[in-house]
């Protein structure tokens, strides 16, 4: 008869739940856009960890910096309004992100509104943190009902995380991609970005989680602290450090695993995954119980003693991957599968006395009892003894060097074997059924533990890092002031022998708010700048940084203008992309941000380009007046410190040896007016 076929499920890269089509380390976002009244509403979800966020951006800034955020996210596939004229700002971005264009109707406000409140089964978007939020909501809706479409089974995604992208140290992509957090410049890797320097996990839960606080930076002081009290625990307590690690390194990807579950896809073995890692849980809170810093974090985690218990009493500890052909449930954890399996045993012994009765009958000492999935039991005999077959016996099928048969008494007991089999594969498919649902039930223990086992993961891993490399605890003050002694560029010291990279000190303050550094290329500006900028990132992680001493002002923003590229499909040349890399950061930045300039005004004429760098300089002292850092070849602009007592000329010390240089990567105060040009060539 006709087979009915139909669409159960579409997998696109944002909606796959699949393992094999996942990055364990990374997380796998569908992103929206929707767009109400000039308000820029994001709504992203990764349905293989169960996250859900929603943001909102307004004002004349508000497109920009939707995008931008688009770009940090860094999701799978994004959807946008057919109607969206503005998508084309989204530019070609790095080719690593499905654009998918989803019909207006979904972005309205009124239907998106509709599916939101559906989903979350609510009566206003107030009980949902959404009111006043009229672009995340167009956002959200048109998320939600995109998923379904899809067939993605995702009434999991129960809780929204609302989030103010100015309740974090912002850093904009440019400037992301300057400092090298998470892919290197060259070739977009790991290797050589602040990431490949801290990422000592050994869960997936824990990397994902460091990627973002490696991106998103706490600006709440208590907070900051708070994280840096529980590193010092870990640091100070050798012991549950390691013993800690050496447990985390058991538990598995619970946020996936659970997911899975909660998709319906889940097999026995992630059940038994999820049951592994659980019943570590109650080890891992003994040893956090040293010290009341974690205690916030004690109370996300939850053993679920029941449910450890009904699924190792149920399941066999190792069953297969698919669940429709049984072999899943223990003996003893159900009395009817256990009469079932007596039956079968029972039969299969049945089978051996037949064989023995009918080799004794016939005397045919080779006859043999056998089964194959196309015709059930069989008798066979080879061709040489075909005389002494009885006349009861049914032929079946002839071969090459034998003849298969059958018989009534055979025939009525393997129906009776097949039909048991088979009541068994069922009932053990529904015993699993009922054990997914009981996992299920639990689910938003379950992420909660998740969650509270990536922190905890995070903060070895920077614990770690710290003791391995040496790095002091930052004091974390909310005032104007950055204060580093010893300071070492985190990534550059891992790549060069231990010892040999060249500390540096670091003083920006309300008396020295700019520095103007000077001295040839290849001296180690770039690195000294991009240094700055690394170590009052990661203090406001909650990280130690490498340094003798600290003391770290918070900043709202860090800017970076470094290094030359074009954009050749924009029709920018690399100077045009310079200048509005500057303009973006004069009309952003703020009088508690950090800008990073180096080498402005370099792609144009000398003339025109000291003019820039110079205008640049006075601007941001006469109306940002934010802490900045300004490496430049101009050596007219260390004139600027005596017109503005705020700016100080530092150089990078050079040793003449005959026509050849050394570099001493030491910054030491006062301008140069030498640039090396000659020397450093002739290095080439």
């Amino acid at each position: 008869g006709l087979v009915k076929r139909e669409i159960v499920r579409v997998i696109t890269p944002g909606t796959t739940v699949e393992h094999a089509l996942l990055k364990d380390k990374e997380n796998n976002y569908l992103l929206a856009l929707g767009v109400n009244k000039q308000r820029w509403g994001i709504a992203v979800a990764d349905i293989s960890t169960g996250e859900l966020s929603v943001t909102e951006f307004s004002g004349n800034s508000g497109r920009e910096k939707a995008f931008d955020e688009i770009k940090r996210i860094a999701p799978a596939e994004c959807l946008f309004s057919e109607s969206c004229s503005e998508a084309k700002y989204f530019g070609s971005y790095d080719g690593k992100t499905l654009v998918n264009y989803f019909p207006a109707e979904y972005f309205s406000y009124e239907k998106a509104a509709e599916r939101v409140l559906k989903h979350f089964n609510s009566s206003n978007l107030a009980g949902l943190g959404l009111s006043g939020y009229d672009g995340a909501v167009c956002a959200l809706g048109a998320l939600l009902e995109y998923l379904y479409e899809n067939h993605s089974n995702v009434h999991y995604l129960k809780k929204i995380n609302l989030y103010q992208r100015d309740n974090y140290l912002v850093i904009d992509s440019i400037s992301r991609r300057n400092l090298e957090l998470k892919a290197s410049i060259r070739d977009g890797k790991k290797y050589g970005t602040l990431l490949w320097v801290l990422d000592k996990t050994v869960t997936a839960m824990g990397s994902r989680l460091l990627r973002k606080w490696i991106e998103q930076p706490l600006i709440d002081r208590k907070e900051i602290i708070k994280r840096q009290d529980m590193i010092e625990d870990l640091i100070n307590n050798v012991s549950a450090r390691e013993s800690l690690r050496e447990t985390l390194k058991e538990v598995k990807d619970m946020e996936r695993l659970i997911s899975r579950v909660n998709q319906g896809t889940g097999n026995a073995r992630d059940l038994l995954a999820l049951k592994n890692s659980l019943k570590l849980i109650p080890a891992i809170k003994n040893t956090l119980a040293m010290s009341n810093n974690f205690n916030n974090i004690l109370k996300e985690l939850f053993p679920l003693e029941k449910l450890v218990f009904d699924l190792e009493k149920a399941l066999k500890d190792d069953p297969p991957l698919t669940v429709r052909e049984g072999n899943m449930i223990r003996n003893g954890y159900s009395i009817e599968l256990d009469n079932l399996r007596a039956e079968i045993r029972n039969s299969k012994s049945w089978l051996a006395r037949l064989e023995s009765k009918e080799r004794e009958r016939t005397g045919i000492k080779s006859l043999k009892i056998r089964y194959n999935k196309v015709f059930g039991y069989y008798i066979e005999i080879t061709k040489t003894n075909l005389d002494a077959v009885p006349d009861d016996y049914i032929r079946k099928q002839t071969l090459v060097n034998c003849e298969r048969f059958i018989t009534q008494e055979l025939k009525e007991k393997e129906e009776f074997i097949l039909r048991a089999d088979e009541n068994i594969k069922e009932m053990e498919y529904e015993i699993f059924l009922e054990l997914r649902r009981k996992a299920a039930a639990e689910s938003e223990k379950i992420y909660s533990t998740a969650a509270a086992i990536a922190q905890i993961d995070c903060l070895l891993s920077l614990a770690g890092v710290a003791v391995e490399n040496r790095y002091v605890k930052p004091v974390i003050t909310t005032d104007a002031g950055i204060m580093i002694e010893g300071g070492r560029h985190p990534v550059v010291e891992q790549v060069l022998d231990r010892g040999l990279f060249v500390d540096n000190d670091i003083a920006l303050n309300n008396e020295q708010r700019m520095l103007i550094l000077t001295g040839p290329n290849m001296a180690g500006k770039s690195t000294y700048l991009r240094q700055a900028a690394l170590l009052t990132l990661m203090a406001q992680m909650g990280s130690y940084i490498p340094a003798r001493k600290a003391v770290i002002g918070i900043v709202d923003r860090i800017f970076t203008r470094v290094g030359a590229a074009d954009d050749l499909a924009g029709g920018q040349s690399t100077f045009m992309v310079e200048m509005k890399e500057v303009a973006n950061i004069l009309n952003n930045a703020s009088e508690k941000s950090l800008i990073i300039l180096d080498e402005v005004g370099r792609g144009t004429s000398t003339y025109d380009g000291l003019s820039i760098a110079w205008a640049t300089v006075e601007y941001i002292c006469n109306h940002v007046k934010a802490k900045t850092l300004f490496a430049t070849h101009y050596h007219e602009l260390t004139a600027l410190e005596g017109k503005y007592p705020e700016i100080k000329n530092f150089n990078i010390v050079v040793k003449e040896r005959g026509d050849e240089i050394v570099f001493l990567r030491k910054v030491v105060p006062g301008g140069t007016d030498k640039s090396y040009g000659i020397q450093v060539a002739s290095l080439a």
